[in-house]
């Protein structure tokens, strides 16, 4: 009998990137025209994955955001990553807005992609193991399948997909 071949179903973020795009959005906010002394804040809870956008305004909060947003994209962070909450009344007129990086496969997920690999009826084993989904074949060729498969479906966050061997 042929050695099963397997790959490994993720979803991580590099924080350190994060932290990369972060400091560049921070920067800009600082040096921008409109931005520089409109009073808006960036943060970044490198522990808790979080980034916290205070501004004056909505308007300047969505205009921070597309900063922080371009500035992620070009660091190679997939905005899928990224989780923006409603904005939050704060002091006087100024709102709060925060995002949550999204890291790991939650077990609902893991089922959801679980379940939709079963239905394409190929001949594979599925394993969640933790934050991850290990899936494994004699046939390489239906793990490539099942890749091209999870990279047309939407899961709400962004996949990779490591350890193929």
């Amino acid at each position: 009998m042929a050695k099963e071949s397997s790959f490994d179903v993720v979803s991580t973020v590099d924080m350190q990137e994060v932290d990369n795009a972060f400091q560049q959005a921070k920067k800009e906010i600082a040096q921008r025209y409109d931005l520089k002394d409109s009073g808006a804040e960036v943060a970044l809870d490198k522990a808790g994955q979080t980034i916290t956008v205070s501004a004056p305004s909505d308007f300047v909060a969505r205009q921070v955001i597309d900063v922080v947003g371009s500035k992620l994209v070009r660091r190679g962070i997939d905005l899928a990553a990224v989780k923006w909450g409603d904005a939050q009344p704060a002091a006087g007129q100024s709102v709060r807005q925060q995002a949550s990086i999204v890291s790991g496969i939650d077990k609902d997920t893991a089922g959801r992609i679980n379940k939709d690999i079963k239905a394409t009826k190929l001949k594979v084993k599925v394993q969640i193991e933790g934050d991850k989904l290990r899936v494994s074949s004699a046939s390489r060729d239906t793990l490539q399948e099942v890749i091209a498969f999870l990279r047309g479906q939407d899961y709400g966050q962004p996949l990779q997909y490591v350890n193929y061997r």
